[in-house]
């Protein structure tokens, strides 16, 4: 079902974007990227040579598939209601709403009229929250705000259960909710507190995982923005790096900007990259693990078929 799901969804990205007067060719290779928000474009321009329909169309179909895919099913089987009240799917939606009009109002001093920032707006806040990646504008010239709220975007990320990246949307509406029974048991310390999702408990093994996975990740990103700050290069540039790096979105601001690239990197951190765009990809864990000396241990013993010293 799953895979009959997002075939289904690209094969119709497909139809939209041929109906819209592009290449076939161009077609597939920007369906697939929207479909795996991988975003790799196949023109130096990415999407910005394309007509509006076109940059609306990749639009539209990467907040399509940066939804979880447990909403679609739930609508294969008709269960309307469980679907419209899935919260991660609600907020996801409400913070692309709400960083479009940001946006939107904040670029309106720059040049174009209101459709067209509309637009330019739409396509970059939904590329970088799917991080996607693709551009359709040098967003690098906008104005600050506009700036800090992409690269807030790549942090949040998309649904669990999507094809998108970063942290996830539904880890941060459990991490918000954490910190909301956290300051309730402040006032009321005798108070029982669960934290809920979609109406239903969120077990505390859950809550602990998302509180570890949060920290690793910190933890991660500030070993490596200081581990190529070595270079020399602006800490603008070395923190977008790392973050697009990391949560797998592609372009970041001044030197990696959208026309920029990573060439200008040393071996050592493009590697130190590499290492992020893997972790981040694989949620962190089963990279790290590679890294565990006990895991090699227990692999070693169970090869040669040795004892473990805790049972002789």
């Amino acid at each position: 079902i799953l895979y009959l799901i997002y075939i289904g969804l690209t094969v119709i990205q497909m139809g939209f974007l041929l109906a819209g007067g592009m290449p076939f060719f161009d077609t597939m290779t920007t369906a697939f990227g929207s479909a795996g928000t991988g975003g790799f474009g196949i023109k130096n321009d990415s999407i910005a040579s394309y007509s509006p329909y076109i940059q609306w169309v990749v639009t539209v179909f990467m907040a399509i598939f940066g939804v979880n895919f447990n909403f679609y099913f739930l609508l294969l089987f008709r269960k309307w209601k469980q679907a419209l009240r899935m919260e991660e799917v609600i907020s996801y939606f409400a913070v692309i709403v709400a960083a479009v009009l940001l946006v939107t109002w904040n670029i309106l001093s720059t040049a174009g009229n209101f459709g067209e920032n509309l637009r330019q707006a739409a396509f970059q806040v939904t590329s970088i929250i799917t991080t996607t990646g693709y551009s359709t504008i040098n967003f690098d010239l906008w104005p600050s705000t506009s700036r800090t709220i992409l690269v807030i975007l790549m942090f949040v990320g998309a649904c669990a259960g999507s094809t998108g990246g970063g942290i996830k949307v539904s880890r941060f509406v459990i991490l918000i909710k954490t910190v909301g029974r956290q300051l309730k048991l402040f006032i009321h310390p005798k108070s029982v507190n669960k934290i809920k999702m979609d109406g239903k408990p969120v077990e505390a093994e859950t809550v602990r995982g998302t509180s570890v996975y949060f920290i690793t990740f910190i933890a991660i990103f500030v070993g490596s923005v200081i581990c190529i700050s070595f270079e020399g290069k602006d800490l603008l540039t070395n923190f977008t790096a790392v973050a697009a790096t990391f949560n797998n979105i592609g372009p970041g601001l001044e030197l990696v900007g959208p026309i920029q690239n990573f060439g200008i990197f040393t071996v050592f951190s493009k590697y130190i990259l590499m290492f992020d765009m893997l972790a981040g990809r694989l949620e962190l864990f089963p990279l790290l693990i590679l890294f565990y000396p006990p895991a090699w241990k227990g692999i070693f013993r169970k090869r040669y078929r040795l004892p473990n010293r805790t049972n002789g």
